[in-house]
């Protein structure tokens, strides 16, 4: 009898052991299965990713509409140098946008936070073409409205406000080897400031989605405003930031919107690639000022057990908190 109860036990002991290795081991390869998730196929047959991806599209088509023409209202108003209105109204239009969309798709509405999202493993890569395609059939449609709509005059004046070096040849009003440049290190800019704190959780969740989106616009602004101060040339229409955004302008005027056009998505690209090993290598959070080791009163009193008035040390406490340090004796 007990011999019998002994196998049994032993059987469904292998069992055990044999639905624990099923189920807690995983995958026999691994690489294979983060490899298919990064993919994520699975995603191309979720209606959630085509929701999103709708999402995508409107809040681009929608961006470019309102993007464009103010900038267009504000380089034809009556102000002797519009420098300062511009910055001012994309901070207003992407804050905006960012609020609203970011809860329902993420808020991309641009190839290059898909892009480095898709890097930093945030989208699959599956989500990130749908959402790129979709970025530049909004950005498509939305000028389209724009043509349709807007002065034939202030088209031909302003290029349809698209990504514009100016014209081909000697007319060009800034090298395209500058344009890039350009291009590079204010997608950097925008990438550092705004998406190291929008891709950080922690962060996040304690700032809040309003000032992480003011964050990021506010970053978009900083280098719109960068890239037209600095350069200095009337015909470059400032740096891109959004390569759909120069695609869909070209498509609908032609003309020399096509002169330089590769250096708006080699630009940002470069950057996201920079950016990404920068990140992957930043350090963790650090505050120094829990440690009591740094705590400034305590390293004159370490090396002795009174202070010159005689008082003994033992009655001093050092509090920290978020308003600082605080002796109570």
């Amino acid at each position: 009898m007990n011999s019998t109860n002994s196998r049994v036990a032993d059987e469904n002991l292998s069992m055990s052991f044999q639905t624990c290795e099923k189920i807690c081991l995983g995958p026999k390869t691994p690489l294979k299965g983060k490899f298919q998730a990064s993919l994520g196929v699975h995603e191309i047959f979720s209606p959630e990713t085509w929701k999103a991806a709708l999402i995508e599209l409107v809040a681009t088509a929608s961006l470019m509409v309102t993007f464009t023409a103010s900038i267009i209202a504000c380089l034809d108003s009556q102000e002797l140098d519009p420098k300062l209105i511009i910055p001012f109204a994309v901070f207003i239009i992407a804050f905006l946008f960012l609020i609203v969309t970011v809860p329902l798709s993420g808020g991309h509405m641009s190839p290059v936070f898909t892009f480095i999202a898709a890097l930093k493993g945030f989208v699959t890569i599956s989500r990130a073409l749908l959402y790129v395609l979709a970025q530049c059939i909004g950005s498509i449609i939305g000028f389209y409205i724009l043509n349709c709509v807007m002065d034939p005059k202030l088209i031909n004046t302003y290029s349809l406000g698209g990504c514009a070096l100016g014209d081909k040849g000697l007319n060009s009003s800034i090298n395209q080897h500058e344009a890039l440049l350009l291009e590079f290190s204010c997608t950097f800019l925008v990438l550092f400031l705004g998406v190291t704190l929008a891709f950080d959780k922690k962060r996040s969740k304690n700032l809040g989605l309003p000032l992480v989106c003011l964050v990021v616009a506010g970053s978009m602004a900083l280098a719109v405003f960068l890239s037209i101060t600095v350069s200095g040339r009337t015909g470059y229409a400032g740096v891109g930031l959004n390569p759909a955004r120069c695609l869909g302008a070209a498509l609908l005027h032609g003309g020399s919107l096509w002169n330089g056009h590769w250096l708006f998505w080699v630009g940002p690209i470069l950057a996201c690639l920079l950016y990404y090993s920068v990140s992957i290598n930043l350090p963790k959070e650090v505050s120094v000022w829990d440690d009591e080791e740094y705590v400034v009163l305590k390293l004159p009193l370490g090396s002795c057990r009174t202070i010159p008035n005689g008082d003994i040390l033992n009655d001093i406490t050092i509090e920290g908190g978020a308003q600082g340090y605080q002796v109570h004796v």
